[in-house]
């Protein structure tokens, strides 16, 4: 099972009177981070809520919209009079009198725009609202994670493909092994000739620094590991866990290690080819991994 980054999920519910409203959308990041808009009367169960919601993302950019609405004459905004009169007598006696009756209008416009000025006709959180805000939030999350699924399902598959597809790509590595160890020799041979001349060179010399550098260009041990780490990079991906991007992240890492060290040994234009196919498939798995939880 792997899950995506990127989801979203909705949940609408009613308790008596009032309906709440939780939406919640995510997208990729390294960290998680929450951004939460919900009514004042939540303040004092923010932090549960924040909790509630990260850790069971794990991961991601989060967006929460939180919305409790009354109907009838309580959807009404309940203006703090008291308040708002108190602060406009303030600046005018600040002011000195200077204000005239032509400020008065715009003074009070921004003195509405002052917190708890302006105050939600839905009064306090109760334990009932907020166990039926806690039940359409574990609703919302639900959505949100089966959207997830969904859209980690296709990814895994994708990224199935281009492991499978690396594997595929090493195993045509190996018949152009033989033609590879020729072709080193050969110019090795040549250019002995060219600058020494082959009668002054002593042959059981000669062989051995050749067989010492065709062990230092041997690739037999980044095939190896190569295939371990892809088999590797399958098996986790097809296990139950969840969480397992960074686990991913870390791999495929690993394999572009060998992937480049096979490149750097290769001393064969169709071995060249095979590696850029690979790194074009491991390009790829990146890109689906920076959105994998």
């Amino acid at each position: 099972m792997l899950l995506s980054m990127t989801g979203y999920g909705r949940a609408t519910a009613t308790h008596g009177d009032t309906t709440i409203t939780v939406e919640l959308r995510s997208l990729n990041s390294k960290y998680t981070d929450l951004r939460l808009r919900a009514p004042q009367n939540l303040q004092e169960k923010e932090l549960e809520l924040r909790k509630m919601v990260t850790d069971f993302a794990q991961r991601g950019k989060l967006e929460m919209n939180v919305e409790i609405k009354s109907v009838g004459s309580a959807a009404a905004a309940r203006v703090d009079t008291d308040l708002l009169n108190s602060l406009f007598e303030q600046i005018s006696e600040g002011a000195g009198g200077r204000l005239g009756d032509r400020s008065a209008p715009e003074l009070y416009a921004a003195l509405l725009r002052i917190p708890n000025v302006v105050q939600s006709a839905d009064g306090a959180l109760d334990d009932e609202l907020w166990k039926a805000l806690k039940n359409t939030t574990k609703q919302c999350l639900k959505n949100f994670q089966q959207y997830r699924q969904q859209e980690g399902e296709v990814m895994a598959n994708d990224l199935a493909s281009h492991a499978s597809s690396i594997n595929e790509l090493l195993t045509q590595v190996a018949p152009h092994e033989k033609v590879r160890i020729g072709v080193v020799r050969e110019r090795m041979e040549r250019h002995l000739k060219d600058y020494m001349g082959r009668h002054n060179v002593d042959n059981n010399r000669y062989e051995q620094e050749v067989l010492f550098y065709l062990e230092k260009i041997d690739i037999n041990e980044e095939q190896v590991r190569l295939k371990q780490n892809c088999d590797y990079f399958l098996e986790i991906l097809s296990n139950n866990k969840e969480t397992k991007g960074r686990k991913l992240s870390f791999i495929s890492q690993e394999i572009g290690r060998e992937v480049n060290t096979l490149g750097a040994k290769a001393y064969s234009a169709e071995i060249q080819k095979l590696v850029v196919m690979m790194k074009e498939h491991l390009e790829k798995i990146k890109e689906q991994l920076a959105n994998v939880v």
